[in-house]
């Protein structure tokens, strides 16, 4: 990389650019020409090199003024006669190294936006050895999903993905899952840098909404329909569960929003890590079409009986 080298151009910027402008056309850079995303590329690696010492150079106010009044050149060193590497007739090529202080990121932590990750150096500064760009940092993280039903979230269930890596990985989902959770497996993420470690990757779990069930924490709800007769008689009617129909006792004379408990019909709580229950709220139905017995009964019943709903709750 020619010590001369305009870092503005290398970034793509104009000298006008401002410094969030400039950090964003790093990252941008970065995220394509990271050494860790095209491994044993050496050109890429170079190019990673000469997009860092110009980051490093441009993020310094300081020392982005001096090269601006022309004190310094792309590569930090100053401008002046009988300096080593310059000599009359133009400026020397010198190779971009690891231990070279240009790439020095100006306590910039990059990689923690980046890549997930703190950049660490030892020594206090990037050294021969300490990686291919002469940075080290923990490896990136990687976003996947998957879907599983609303029951196979409460049971627990498995997911198999691919991995970025090629790698085909099966994945548990816990019972008790909550939708949008995100699972984490570790060093399953892109490698790092200088010998650290790698990422992870984040399995996100998205929950399928169920026709009847909806859940609160560790606990299930549902409606359940009842007859006419099951409500005044009293029945046993089989209740779906998210382990499979249990028989439950409806008891007589019960009415539309009574509600029963199922004890330990939930799912894990992932608060308490305690099974929930399961409410079954009942709801009284008619026959439909209008049976014409019932209607017959219901005539002569409500002439001799006082039925009144709305005065009892206090609507009249």
């Amino acid at each position: 990389m020619s010590s001369m080298r305009d870092p503005y151009q290398i970034l793509g910027v104009s000298r006008s650019a401002s410094a969030d402008d400039i950090k964003k056309a790093y990252r941008q850079l970065a995220k394509v020409h990271h050494p860790d995303l095209k491994p044993g590329d050496a050109g890429n690696e170079e190019r990673f090199k000469e997009i860092s010492a110009a980051y490093s150079l441009l993020s310094d106010p300081e020392k982005r003024a001096r090269y601006d009044r022309g004190e310094i050149d792309g590569s930090g060193q100053q401008r002046h006669a009988g300096r080593s590497g310059f000599r009359s007739g133009g400026a020397r090529s010198r190779s971009f190294s690891d231990d070279d202080p240009s790439f020095n990121f100006g306590g910039e932590d990059w990689f923690s936006d980046l890549f997930g990750g703190g950049r660490r150096r030892s020594g206090g500064g990037a050294g021969p050895g300490a990686g291919s760009s002469g940075a080290k940092a923990r490896g990136t993280d990687i976003a996947y999903s998957v879907t599983v039903s609303f029951v196979e979230a409460a049971q627990g269930t498995k997911r198999r993905i691919n991995l970025s890596n090629g790698k085909s990985l099966e994945v548990a989902v816990p019972p008790g899952t909550e939708d949008q959770a995100k699972l984490r497996l570790k060093g399953q993420g892109l490698g790092g840098m200088g010998g650290m470690s790698a990422g992870d990757a984040i399995v996100e779990v998205h929950v399928e909404q169920h026709p009847f069930f909806t859940r609160q924490d560790g606990d299930i709800h549902m409606e359940m329909p009842i007859t006419l007769y099951e409500a005044v008689l009293g029945a046993t009617v089989r209740v779906p569960t998210v382990s499979g129909p249990v028989a439950v006792k409806v008891p007589p004379g019960s009415n539309t929003g009574s509600m029963l408990r199922l004890r330990g019909k939930g799912v894990v709580s992932q608060k308490t890590k305690q099974t929930g229950d399961q409410y079954v709220k009942l709801k009284v139905v008619l026959p439909e079409p209008p049976d014409a017995e019932l209607v017959k009964f219901m005539e002569g019943w409500s002439k001799t009986r006082s039925y009144d709903v709305r005065k009892k709750a206090g609507l009249e």
